[in-house]
């Protein structure tokens, strides 16, 4: 059973969101923060007038979690009636390493909203970007992504902005339910208020844990950075030079195989991932 929270959002009169959020890790200093493209899908759901919006959270419930989460609350959305938008985020506690798509499919089923915004994948975990795509095909829902903005909703259709690569946008329309990923180019989320991040609640429900088997038998290692090649420009005028580093990196080595067997083929590209680095030597 989700929170009474989830409930009370999905009214009949107002279309209801909900927005799955997750714990993020700052880049630099890896402390944990929310997520910046599940906090853009939340700005995007501050953004549709008229609606009732419900955060929603399947994970560890600890004290780094809930400081992480209530960066959520902090930005508080003002509807047209003069309430908040959501004053509560609920929480779905799950054991550490559990698969959290089981949780998420049965309150997304009990909630029943007509939208859900989530981020394109998550800043901690694995970070695959699958669980969306698995939610829709759980829950049976089309599902669109990422986008940069949600124009409107009406009359059980939501017209959408997909963004494309080149800063270029597609819009498009989707019948509702529906799942929609929010891509990194949607606009950035307010800033998080402190007072009505503590004066949130945090409405913590226990489910069944479901263990990741999958991810059980995985060998994971600290990822290693390779280092980036520089190119040597010879130029001697700044506009030479600007000219040159604005050039595409062409390849001056490797050679081109055709007429061999697949064998030594194969032979050659294990050759090149040793001398680039990629396999042990």
């Amino acid at each position: 059973m989700p929170p009474d929270v989830l409930v009370e959002s999905a009214s009949a009169d107002r279309l209801g969101i909900a927005v799955l959020v997750s714990v993020g890790r700052h880049p630099l200093t890896g402390r944990t923060r929310r997520a910046d493209q599940d906090a853009r899908a939340y700005e995007l759901a501050l953004s549709i007038a008229g609606a009732r919006t419900a955060l929603l959270h399947a994970g560890q419930n600890d004290a780094e979690n809930e400081l992480a989460l209530r960066g959520y609350l902090g930005m508080v959305g003002v509807s047209e009636t003069g309430e908040n938008t959501a004053d509560q985020l609920a929480v779905i506690e799950q054991a550490t390493g559990a698969d959290v798509l089981p949780a998420l499919v049965n309150a997304l089923r009990e909630l029943s909203p007509e939208l859900v915004l989530c981020g394109m994948r998550a800043e901690t975990g694995e970070g695959s970007g699958m669980l969306p795509y698995l939610l829709a095909e759980w829950l049976g829902w089309p599902i669109v992504s990422g986008v940069a903005q949600v124009e409107s909703v009406s009359d059980g259709v939501a017209t959408l902005l997909q963004a494309l690569p080149r800063g270029q946008r597609r819009r498009l329309s989707v019948r509702l339910p529906a799942i929609v990923t929010v891509d990194s180019a949607a606009p950035g989320a307010r800033a998080s208020a402190f007072g009505p991040a503590r004066r949130g609640g945090l409405a913590v429900s226990a489910a069944a844990s479901m263990p990741d088997e999958a991810r059980a038998g995985w060998l994971t290692t600290p990822a290693r950075k390779r280092p980036r090649r520089l190119k040597i420009i010879t130029a001697s005028s700044a506009r030479d030079r600007f000219k040159a580093a604005a050039l595409k990196t062409q390849g001056g080595g490797g050679k081109v195989l055709t007429g061999f067997s697949p064998e030594i083929g194969a032979e050659a590209i294990q050759a090149l991932l040793k001398e680039e680095g990629v396999l042990p030597s």
